[in-house]
């Protein structure tokens, strides 16, 4: 069965840095539509960022310029570069493949 596990969330300051992953394993292929949703208490569940077939990213535009999404394919896994985080970043962050396969989401906690 196909399964998706996030790690690399924690606890930073504002202004500093985290690096998610996103290993997706029963697939027999290279990783492509991968998505990073982030959900904060209380809120709705919102779109960060997308990794595609073509090896093409693209980001939310409160990401932009401070988050950046990579894949690495040999490993099956897709990061996701956060920089300059500030205490709004504060959620689960979860990550999605093919639209349809979630992982159980990493806590990521910004203080000010």
């Amino acid at each position: 069965q196909v399964q998706v596990v996030e790690s690399g969330g924690g606890l930073v300051q504002a202004g500093g840095s985290l690096r998610l992953a996103c290993t997706a394993s029963g697939i027999a292929f290279r990783i492509h539509d991968m998505d990073w949703y982030r959900q904060a208490p209380g809120k709705q569940r919102e779109w960060v960022a997308s990794f595609g077939s073509d090896d093409s990213t693209v980001a939310a535009s409160f990401a932009e310029g401070r988050f950046t999404i990579s894949g690495d394919n040999a490993k099956n896994t897709v990061f996701l570069q956060m920089n300059d985080l500030k205490p709004e970043d504060t959620a689960v962050y979860s990550c999605c493949l093919h639209s349809r396969y979630w992982g159980q989401g990493t806590q990521v906690t910004v203080s000010l």
